[in-house]
């Protein structure tokens, strides 16, 4: 069997297979990712495929399919099994998970990553209501700051391990990660609350949302995004421009938060305009920078 018929026309499919599901699901993480080279494009769709399969299976479609709690607990299970063992061997049955393997093993992406993220997806698996500030941190870190240390592993590609410099970026990714969850859990605060009995926030009832949680919400929001700020000029051309377009795009998003009463939000998701978040793309077009 060649090449062109064996493993290597399985990788391609599965490829295929993890970018069809970007373009799906996602039109704002899809846009940042034509910033990127090729490669890292690639390795994006991977990552973000697999997160999206895994937070589908606890955000219900599993269940619209007629699983029980308890089934859609051994879904996810078998999911983080099958990957476990795609890590090890370098092939899955299951295409997206073959394609995040074939991403993380080229980039070094483990289980001290995958093994936080799916702990915080069961989480989800039942209602949610966090009381302390740690037990958000904690969920924070596994379902998004995670993300943010797998795609900048893609990222390093090609580079030189440099501790000091690792450290910095490591700090960047996870700030970053920090600040998209906690917008996107802010623009989702009545339907979580409401439609999946999520309540995130410790002390947030939505029924009674003050300005002052708001902007005390956006207030570390805004702390992160200045963290991650500080290094994006610092990454590679494969994978600046698209960084600095996510960021733009959250810190508009928080500027447009923090301008609407808090009981709008709870009923209204706040969006980004397609006009201005063009704009936002080409200022990250721009802020680009030479090649590195």
């Amino acid at each position: 069997m060649t090449a062109d018929t064996g493993l290597a026309l399985y990788d391609r499919a599965a490829a295929r297979g993890s970018a069809q599901i970007l373009v799906s699901y996602s039109t704002s993480f899809r846009l940042a990712s034509r910033l990127c080279s090729p490669v890292v494009r690639a390795d994006l769709a991977a990552i973000y495929a697999l997160v999206r399969v895994a937070d589908e299976i606890v955000d219900g479609c599993a269940a619209g399919a007629g699983l029980s709690a308890a089934q859609c607990r051994a879904v996810l299970d078998g999911l983080e099994r099958e990957l476990e063992t795609a890590l090890r061997a370098g092939y899955s049955a299951n295409l997206v998970v073959h394609a995040f393997a074939a991403t993380a093993r080229a980039t070094g992406i483990g289980t001290d990553l995958t093994r936080p993220f799916f702990a915080s997806m069961r989480r989800d698996l039942t209602p949610v209501v966090f009381t302390h500030e740690r037990e958000l941190d904690e969920y924070v870190y596994g379902s998004a700051e995670v993300v943010g240390l797998m795609c900048l592993a893609s990222f390093r590609r090609g580079l030189e391990p440099d501790s000091v410099r690792d450290a910095r970026w490591d700090r960047g990714a996870i700030a970053l990660g920090s600040a998209f969850q906690r917008v996107n859990f802010l623009r989702d605060l009545g339907e979580d609350v409401d439609a999946l009995g999520r309540a995130y926030f410790p002390g947030v009832d939505p029924h009674s949302f003050t300005d002052a949680q708001r902007d005390s919400i956006l207030d570390r929001v805004d702390a992160d995004l200045s963290i991650a700020d500080a290094v994006i000029g610092e990454l590679p051309s494969s994978s600046r421009r698209a960084v600095a377009a996510a960021h733009l795009l959250y810190a508009d998003l928080s500027t447009r938060l923090r301008r609407t009463p808090a009981q709008e939000l709870v009923v209204r998701r706040i969006r980004v305009p397609g006009s201005r978040k063009a704009a936002l793309f080409g200022r990250a077009m721009l802020r680009g920078g030479g090649a590195r």
